[in-house]
């Protein structure tokens, strides 16, 4: 061999090194194939058993059967097999926010009923169910991959038994999962071991892993925690546009984060992970790791199972995690999670001081935001003496109107400042007819803007300071829980729309009923536009008229399945602004604010008149007129 075929070699195999180097899998990528081939095996091993349970089932030698699915037992399960053998019971413990149902199989909560709250169909709101819900953990034990959820625990207390707790009292419930060869010490096992508080809907829940070193594989420094549940419709409308069921998650040591709602979607946890929540429209479920602990990685998926759906109309979407938590094959070790069962209630959520609350969307804008948490403990403050919430919503729309009102009065009066000099803008109208003088007339007009200390973008910071207020109630009433199923006149329910018709047939962009609170907001909406519109001449404007009545007809499309008490309100603030407007109006009517500007400018011809110079934009558009009368005579020169 020569040496440029050795050298040539050489380089080749320093590119094929430098590629598998680049491109090998992190950690991550590792622990994710890890865990998906573990995925595999365990389904595989089920499939197995299944196929041998069927085999047993067909044999005529009951001994022989015997035999054979303690055989098939003890190689599936190793030194869990005698725990993979027993009779499910329950424990029940009810407290005023929380009725639970604990199953042995699995050790796991089989059922969460809310006792405070109803369904849309007046059924006992229930957010997990026993053959919708799942959670365990998967390890590994000599080569056999173990799944506690089928595994038998052993519960402190005896089968069946039901425990009530009310105010502060709580209780502790152990469920144990033992090995084989645990003797009469009891001193090998896996447990869940929960506390229960009378007054909280949040539950500490202990993994405990005591003595089983030499029988749970720790080569990963981590096991797997498998939480997935099927979210069942609780609401009016199975899915909100702005207030959705989805997955959210935080981060240790960042802000909330979510997969895209109301679609099937799919994340991987790369690094350490504080909670994870299963949220519908206001109530959530929510896993946390407590304390120091964090989640070390996982998997997250939001899927529809379109098999479930054609089984029950109430069935919404699958929430899925498969959780590491960390795990060291020592003789003690324990991870400490709590688990919350409740309403999507702000106050309730943000009493945990664990970010929580973010899963609330008030907004992403800071001042937003800042403007809805003020606006939620006003909302509070009335709900504390008020059970009418069309009454507390009307209170606070006046409020508003009332803080706002030196901002609205301003842009009064820059608004009826413009029309009072509507006969000189006729005037300048008359005498510029042609379009190409408009340079010419935008320069007079502001002249006499300016002449009467008028200028029209003074109507215009008022009205921005009041927008991230729209924007603010546009978010805050969908995802307010204090108005589910509160009545107001027609309205069954502020938080879903408000059908006086039920159409037998769907409008594209529109919906398949008539929402009354939506229809008489678009309506008073159209009124006020037109009122201003002539105010302002307008209606001789084609193009600017059509777009002032688009924006209410666009709304009448997009609010008609929005929630009802976010219509009343902007239906409110139409009507307290005509009666502002109303109001002001007759304390400074048209002819009054024309008197008052032609003294004004009346006075400063007294005194010098010019002493006030141009303004910027004044001498901006005197330049632009240079410029185009220079462009004009330079194309005539070229013509010549």
């Amino acid at each position: 061999m020569d040496k440029n075929s050795i050298i040539g070699l050489t380089l080749i195999f320093i590119v094929f090194a430098l590629f598998f180097w680049i491109n090998k899998p992190s950690e991550e990528q590792l622990a994710q194939q890890k865990r998906y081939n573990d995925s595999i095996a365990l389904v595989q091993r089920k499939a197995d058993s299944v196929k041998l349970a069927q085999s047993i089932l067909n044999s005529n030698n009951v001994a022989e059967s015997q035999a054979n699915a303690i055989s098939s037992v003890n190689d599936m399960y190793g030194a869990f097999s005698n725990a993979a053998i027993g009779q499910e019971s329950f424990i029940n413990v009810v407290t005023p926010k929380l009725n639970l149902t604990f199953s042995t199989l699995g050790g796991k909560l089989s059922s969460v009923i809310l006792p405070e709250f109803n369904t849309y169909d007046s059924m006992l709101v229930t957010l997990v169910n026993e053959k919708s819900s799942h959670f365990g953990l998967n390890f590994f034990s000599n080569n056999r991959l173990i799944d506690t959820e089928k595994m038998y625990f052993v519960p402190s207390v005896n089968a069946n038994e039901t425990i009530y707790l009310e105010g502060e009292e709580d209780y502790t419930l152990s469920m144990r999962l033992y090995p084989n060869d645990n003797g009469t010490s009891n001193e090998r096992y896996i447990e869940f071991l929960y506390r229960i508080s009378g007054d909280d809907y949040m539950l500490d829940v202990d993994c405990n892993i005591v003595g089983m070193q030499d029988l749970i594989y720790s080569q990963n420094s981590y096991i797997d925690l498998v939480w997935s549940m099927d979210l069942l419709q609780q609401e009016k409308l199975k899915e909100n546009k702005l207030n959705g069921s989805n997955i959210f998650y935080q981060y240790d040591g960042d802000d909330a984060d979510n997969l895209v709602a109301n679609r099937d979607g799919e994340e991987d946890l790369s690094v350490k992970t504080k909670w994870i929540s299963y949220k519908q429209q206001f109530f959530a479920s929510t896993l946390v790791a407590r304390d120091e602990s964090s989640f070390v990685s996982g998997t997250i998926s939001a899927r529809t199972d379109n098999a479930k759906a054609n089984l029950n109309d109430k069935y919404i979407k699958t929430m899925s995690s498969q959780l590491s938590i960390p795990y060291y094959g020592e003789s003690n070790e324990s991870f400490d999670m709590s688990m919350y069962f409740g309403p999507t209630k702000f106050v309730e959520l943000n009493k945990y001081d664990l970010g929580l609350e973010d899963q609330i969307n008030i907004g992403k804008f800071f001042l937003v935001r800042w403007i809805n948490r003020v606006i939620m403990f006003v909302f509070n403050f009335f709900g504390g003496f008020i059970s009418n919430y069309g009454l507390i919503i009307f209170l606070l729309t006046l409020l508003l109107k009332v803080i706002l009102l030196p901002i609205s009065y301003k842009s009064y009066l820059s608004t009826a400042k413009l029309r009072a000099l509507k006969p000189e803008m006729d005037d300048l109208n008359a005498k510029y007819p042609n379009p190409d003088d408009a340079m010419k007339k935008q320069q007079e007009v502001m002249a006499l803007y300016q002449k009467f200390g008028v200028s029209p973008m003074s109507g215009c910071l008022p009205m921005l300071l009041q927008f991230p207020i729209l924007i603010a109630m546009f978010r805050f009433f969908p995802v307010a829980f204090e108005l589910r199923q509160k009545p107001f006149l027609w309205a069954d329910d502020l938080s879903a729309y408000d059908s006086i018709l039920d159409l037998p047939f769907n409008i594209p962009f529109y919906g398949d009923h008539v929402s009354l609170f939506t229809l008489l907001m678009t309506i008073s909406t159209i009124v006020y536009t037109k009122i201003n519109n002539k105010t302002m001449g307008q209606e001789s404007q084609p193009g600017m008229k059509f777009m002032t009545y688009f924006m209410p007809i666009m709304f009448l499309g997009i609010f008609n399945s929005y929630s009802a008490g976010l219509s009343y309100y902007y239906l409110l603030s139409n009507l307290l602004s005509f009666a502002q407007t109303y109001i002001i109006g007759k304390i400074k009517p048209t002819e009054k604010l024309r008197s008052e500007l032609l003294w004004q400018a009346a006075q400063k011809t007294k005194n010098g008149g010019k002493a006030s110079g141009k303004s910027r934009w004044q001498k901006k558009l005197e330049e632009l007129e240079k410029m185009q009368r220079e462009q004009l005579r330079q194309q005539n020169n070229s013509r010549r």
